[in-house]
């Protein structure tokens, strides 16, 4: 068992040992609301207080825009404590965020009967 510099226990073989929970502090609703493709970036400033590694690590992850999803999948963390997080600093005013832009129309019929013929002439 190793003890990480930014203070998370994990073991070589068997991963994090504290568990998602404790790192929201058993929050399971973000305060601000977040799709999973919402983007997030830092906005430079720093939260007053310390709120801990995860939040840092977080944070560091925001230089440029990255959607919520990419975040929880880099921290190996559930969506919703990845949430939690983001929620905060956001609340700190250490992250600002983007609602995904909605595609109006990604493909048209003609498109789609093209590459229906193109799969049916390979096959």
């Amino acid at each position: 068992m190793t003890d990480e510099p930014d203070g998370l226990w994990v073991d070589d073989e068997a991963g994090r040992l504290v568990r998602p929970y404790t790192v929201a502090e058993g929050r399971t609703r973000p305060s601000t609301h977040f799709d999973l493709l919402t983007l997030v970036l830092a906005t430079g400033e720093r939260p007053q207080t310390y709120l801990g590694p995860e939040h840092e690590q977080a944070l560091g992850l925001c230089g440029g825009p990255i959607s919520v999803a990419e975040v929880a999948a880099y921290m190996k963390l559930p969506a919703v404590v990845t949430k939690v997080l983001l929620a905060d600093l956001v609340q700190h005013e250490a992250l600002t965020t983007r609602a995904p832009v909605e595609s109006v129309a990604l493909t048209d019929r003609d498109t789609l009967e093209a590459v229906l013929r193109g799969l049916q002439k390979r096959l």
